[in-house]
């Protein structure tokens, strides 16, 4: 039956409400999260757009968490539909705000309720890097979320993270389980292999840093049927550059992996 407090898209209040009282702990002082341009994020709708890591990946709920309780704005996350079809975990995801990365659902929200949607243009292939890959972005796909704000005509805001990859390291991929399951990759992760099966669900105390980055408008009227595809690549290619920009300029001034 479905409760009072579900909205159109799924998202539960009363679950939201019970993930902020449980994750803040973690978010507070396991990952001990700091932000830098939260003042960035405009009143109305816009794409939240950030660089994605860890096995199990740690920076949307850091992301969301952050904004919600700062903010007290909701945040849709846009997922790949793997995680709609994991029994238990997709439902949960929807109840806590989590959308199949559609472009029509990130368009309702942005165009026609000026919500925040957060969206991983890496996809699956952010989280799969291994540690020594760490911190180089992967392409952003096609620019589809590029697209999508010019459509709706709101911002992209870039926002850079530091932490995530370093709170569940993958030391190598099992290419032939992953392929044999069906599954985007396969992890061995350093923290599995200090704390055991335990260490497949457990992080490890990183400090966050997430810095929201310069608003980047498009110069162009919204709900064309066409869109440049050129320009649309060019400003996807200018979004990952300023993210990895970024990226380099804090792990420059991190002094320490835990301490930041």
């Amino acid at each position: 039956m479905r409760h009072s407090d579900v909205n159109e898209w799924g998202r539960s209040e009363k679950m939201r409400t019970l993930a902020r009282a449980l994750y803040d702990p973690m978010y507070r002082n396991w990952f001990r999260v700091e932000w830098d341009g939260l003042e960035k994020i405009p009143q109305g709708g816009a794409l939240l757009v950030a660089n994605h890591a860890g096995a199990i990946p740690s920076d949307a709920p850091a992301i969301m968490h952050g904004i919600e309780t700062e903010l007290n704005r909701p945040v849709y996350g846009l997922a790949d539909n793997f995680f709609r079809k994991v029994p238990v975990v997709g439902t949960y995801w929807n109840r806590l705000g989590g959308l199949p990365a559609h472009p029509d659902n990130a368009y309702r929200l942005l165009r026609e309720q000026d919500q925040l949607v957060l969206v991983f243009p890496e996809g699956t292939k952010g989280p799969a890097k291994t540690y020594a890959e760490r911190y180089k972005l992967r392409r952003f796909g096609r620019g589809g979320f590029v697209e999508i704000a010019m459509r709706a005509g709101v911002p992209v805001i870039p926002i850079a993270l530091v932490g995530a990859e370093e709170s569940m390291p993958i030391m190598v991929r099992l290419p032939s389980v992953a392929k044999a399951f069906g599954l985007p990759y396969v992890p061995v992760t350093a923290n599995m292999l200090l704390a055991g099966p335990l260490g497949a669900v457990a992080y490890f105390p990183a400090k966050f840093k997430i810095k929201v980055l310069d608003p980047v408008h498009f110069d162009v009227p919204p709900d064309l049927e066409r869109y440049s595809r050129s320009k649309i690549m060019d400003e996807s290619e200018a979004i990952r550059d300023t993210i990895q920009a970024a990226l380099y300029e804090m792990l420059r001034n991190r002094r320490s992996v835990w301490f930041g």
